[in-house]
C-alpha cells in the first residue's frame, strides 16, 4: 500500500505531465476553492454501470498510457 506522500507526489507529477506546472497548479486551486463532493463527482466522471473488474482494468491501462 502506498503512503499519502507517495500518491500525492505521483499525482502532481501526473497533473504536471499532462497539464504543465501552470495549469496544475491552477487545477488544485481549483479543486480547494470549490466544495467538492466526490459522489456527485464520480457520478458525472465514471461509468457506474461497469463492474469493478472492468473498471481496474480500465485504470491499468489509462496509467501504463501515463
Amino acid at each position: 500500500m502506498k503512503t499519502d506522500s507517495i500518491i500525492k507526489n505521483e499525482g502532481m507529477s501526473i497533473l504536471i505531465a499532462k497539464l504543465g506546472k501552470v495549469d496544475a497548479e491552477r487545477f488544485i486551486s481549483l479543486i480547494i476553492k470549490e466544495p467538492f463532493d466526490y459522489t456527485k463527482w464520480q457520478d458525472t466522471h465514471f461509468d457506474t454501470d461497469i463492474s469493478v473488474r472492468e473498471l481496474s482494468k480500465n485504470a491499468m491501462k489509462a496509467i501504463s498510457k501515463v
